[in-house]
C-alpha cells in the first residue's frame, strides 16, 4: 500500500488532533505530531475524539519543526490559506507529507516563502479565516486517496437490515443501484 503521512504542526486543539488521529487510522495514513503541542498526548480530550481507533493509529512525535525535518525525506506540501495553488493540481506521490499548521496561526510563513510551489490551498470563499483543521486535513488526505484510486480501502459498504443484490433484483433499471 502507498504511504501517505499527515503532519500537525504545534496543534493546539485535543480534539481537532483526536479526529484526526481517527481519519489518520481508516485511512492508513501515518500521524505525526511536531510540538509544542497545546495539549499532552493522555489528555481525555483528544483520546475520547480519537475513540477506540488509537490502536490501529501509526504516530510519530517531534519536539520541534527542525527534528522533523532532520528525522524524514520525502515530498513535502504545505496546506495554507495563504497558498497560492490548489490542492487538487497536484500530483502527490508515494511516502508524501501533507504539513497542516496549528489552529490559530497555520503554518509558519518563513516556511511558506521559502517553498512556494509546494504550498497548496484548500478552495474557499474569500474574507474567512480557515476551514476547521481536522476537515481540512480529511479533505487533504482523501484528494491524495482519490488520486491514488484509494488503494487497500473498501470502497463498498453492506446494509445491517437489508440486502443490496435484494434491492437491485428489485429495482433492475434504477442507476444508483
Amino acid at each position: 500500500m502507498p504511504s501517505l503521512n499527515i503532519v500537525l504542526v504545534e496543534p493546539e486543539i485535543p480534539q481537532n488532533t483526536g479526529n484526526i488521529a481517527r481519519t489518520c487510522a481508516v485511512t492508513g495514513a501515518a500521524l505525526h505530531l511536531v510540538g509544542p503541542m497545546g495539549f499532552r498526548l493522555e489528555d481525555k480530550r483528544l483520546r475520547h475524539a480519537g475513540l477506540d481507533y488509537w490502536p490501529y493509529l501509526t504516530l510519530f512525535t517531534y519536539d520541534s519543526l527542525s527534528e522533523f525535518f532532520e528525522k524524514n525525506q520525502g515530498d513535502f506540501y504545505f496546506f495554507s490559506t495563504k497558498a497560492q495553488h490548489r490542492h487538487t493540481d497536484v500530483a502527490y506521490p508515494d511516502g508524501c507529507y501533507l504539513l497542516f499548521g496549528k489552529e490559530s496561526a497555520g503554518l509558519p510563513e518563513k516556511l511558506l516563502f521559502q517553498h512556494p510551489e509546494q504550498c497548496v490551498r484548500i478552495p474557499m470563499l474569500g474574507g474567512f479565516r480557515s476551514l476547521n483543521l481536522a476537515n481540512s486535513v480529511a479533505i487533504g488526505a482523501f484528494e491524495v486517496l482519490r488520486q491514488w484510486d484509494f488503494p487497500e480501502l473498501s470502497c463498498s459498504g453492506e446494509l445491517r437490515n437489508f440486502d443490496w443484490a435484494a434491492a437491485k433484483a428489485a429495482h433492475p433499471d434504477s442507476e444508483f443501484l
